[in-house]
């Protein structure tokens, strides 16, 4: 009697246990002990065969970050209220920062639109490029935006803990059901309602990944860049990286074109403040680490 193989989406992780999703159903299993052997570690989103009911192979990604776990993701959604909390430019930066590195589309949506101002989030990350969407629960327009943006494609949203990840996707597709928590007035931040990386199938087509929120943000998490490759990844900077210096770093050199751009309002404050810490952070790596 032959082996009976199919392939599918891995969709959840957990202890040891695999979600596959696959044209034929849904299939909990087991991978097979040769991935442990070897170092390999499955990932929310990978595409895998089951043979005989076990994970067997595990096809090449495209992508993937390490922690939360997830691979081949499409697009990544950056969560973005207005207040409470505010807007952290920091860790907003450091993310899109990681999903240029690893080639991942990003994309700010800003919430709780109704209670602070919105236009200078929206105006810095759309001079640059990334497209950004506002969210208003009272104009369906707004939310009907957001579930095409998901559509077809394989998503994660993050951001900071209260920023409402899990009220967007449930006014997006309200069959998920996905537990949310009130903010936290003591420590400024919402409480963590994920704990694991799971993909959410969304009725309209297209997965979506929720994942714990952050109040800090360590980018060596999702991965390590490097000092000399920081600049490539903030990408307004990338016509003025032409620099008199072939080694210039971009934070404080006199004849360097992104001070000058700086300087000129062409690169926003915000933007190169994170820029220079996160090479100052960089720098401190040890070459262990990297």
């Amino acid at each position: 009697m032959g082996k009976t193989i199919t392939s599918g989406i891995i969709t959840k992780c957990l202890g040891g246990l695999y979600t596959v999703e696959t044209p034929d159903g849904i299939y909990e299993c087991k991978a097979r002990g040769v991935f442990r052997n070897k170092g390999i570690s499955l990932y929310t989103g990978d595409n895998v065969e089951i043979t005989d009911g076990v994970i067997s192979e595990v096809l090449e990604r495209k992508n993937c970050i390490i922690r939360p776990p997830l691979a081949n993701l499409d697009q990544l959604i950056f969560i973005v209220s207005t207040c409470s909390p505010s807007p952290n430019y920091l860790l907003l930066d450091k993310f899109i920062a990681i999903a240029e590195y690893k080639e991942i589309t990003p994309v700010v949506v800003i919430t709780k639109t109704d209670l602070g101002d919105s236009s200078g989030i929206k105006e810095i990350y759309q001079n640059i490029g990334i497209d950004v969407f506002e969210v208003y629960y009272n104009n369906p327009e707004t939310v009907r935006n957001i579930k095409e943006l998901f559509r077809g494609k394989i998503s994660a949203l993050t951001g900071n803990s209260g920023a409402g990840k899990s009220t967007l996707l449930n006014a997006v597709d309200p069959s998920l059901n996905i537990p949310t928590a009130e903010i936290s007035k003591k420590l400024g931040r919402g409480k963590h309602t994920t704990r694991h990386a799971q993909l959410y199938k969304l009725a309209d087509g297209g997965y979506i990944a929720d994942t714990a929120g952050f109040s800090t943000f360590d980018t060596n998490s999702y991965d390590i860049i490097r000092k000399e490759e920081l600049a490539d990844c903030f990408r307004e900077f990338k016509e003025y990286t032409d620099c008199r210096f072939r080694d210039c770093s971009h934070t404080c050199e006199k004849g360097c074109k992104v001070i000058e751009a700086l300087n000129e309002g062409k690169i926003s404050i915000s933007r190169h403040e994170s820029y220079c810490t996160m090479y100052d952070e960089a720098k401190q790596l040890k070459e262990w680490e990297l």
